[in-house]
Formats: C-alpha cells, structure tokens, sequence
C-alpha cells in the first residue's frame, strides 16, 4: 500500500474532478459537433430531458440566450425533430417546449455508448465505494449550485 498524504489525496481528487469536467465538456462539445448542433443547442436539449417541458423564457435564461435568439434555437431544434410547441394551457398566448419522443430516441442514441461504458465502470464498484461515489458527486452538485447563485447574485 503506498503512503500518501492527505495532501497528496486531496491534491489528487481536486485534480480528478478539474479532469471529469473539462473531458466531460469536451465530450459534449464533440457530441453537438457530431450531431450538427451548437453547445447551446445541447444544454437546450439536457434541460428539457431533465424537467420535461420549459417555457421559451426559462430556456433563454438557463442558456443565457436573448428572446430572439431563443426563438431561432428552437426553430433549429423543432426543424431537427427533436423539440415540439405546444400551447401553454394557464397562458393562451404563450408556448411550452417538450422533448419530441421521436427526438428523445434520437438523442438517446447519441449517448448509447457513453451509457454502457459509465454502467460497466460504475458496475466494478462495491456498494460501499458506490455510496461514497454518489456522496461526492451529489455534494459537488450543490457546491456548484450554490457558486452559481453567488456569481449570479453578485455579476
């Protein structure tokens, strides 16, 4: 067993996490490249398989696209298949975007091959380095979340 320090693992596991993020942007910037779609395009597509369905306006400020802008993704999404409209039933004049289902299977696709290999990795783990792996992961997640909000409260 080799003996490092608490230092050195530190060191090691801030590096690891600096590496998942940056080779984790590039795969995204190479899967959009691949599937002729711009970054944005893709986080577009990332927040409405999360929740399911967003207003034109949540979108722009997820992305941080202006109203015009917004309307042009979308009408680069809708022409792909991979998003729908559809009428926003508590606003008569406003509009929802959805996940097309044949556009889900679409992108789904894209991403078969990442998903077996993040399984086959995650599988060679033990239950107990599972719960310290989600741990972390989860942790970060509100890390980053609360570090967005302060940039964002203080521009």
């Amino acid at each position: 067993m080799t003996n490092f320090t608490k230092a050195d693992l530190k060191k090691r596991a801030l590096m690891a996490v600096r590496d998942y993020g940056v080779n984790l942007t590039q795969f995204r910037n190479a899967i959009s490249e691949w599937a002729g779609l711009n970054v944005t395009d893709m986080e577009c597509l990332r927040l409405l398989f999360q929740k399911g369905i967003a207003t034109p306006s949540e979108l722009a400020r997820h992305t941080g696209l202006t109203s015009g802008a917004t309307t042009a993704m979308l009408d680069r999404l809708e022409k792909a298949g991979l998003i729908e409209r559809r009428p926003n039933p508590d606003d008569r004049r406003g509009t929802l975007i959805a996940p097309a289902k044949s556009g889900a299977e679409k992108a789904a696709s894209w991403f078969e091959s990442a998903r077996k290999a993040q399984d086959e990795l995650i599988s060679s783990y033990s239950e107990s380095e599972l719960e310290i792996i989600a741990d972390v992961f989860e942790r970060f997640t509100k890390l980053w979340d609360r570090e967005r909000e302060k940039i964002q409260k203080n521009p």
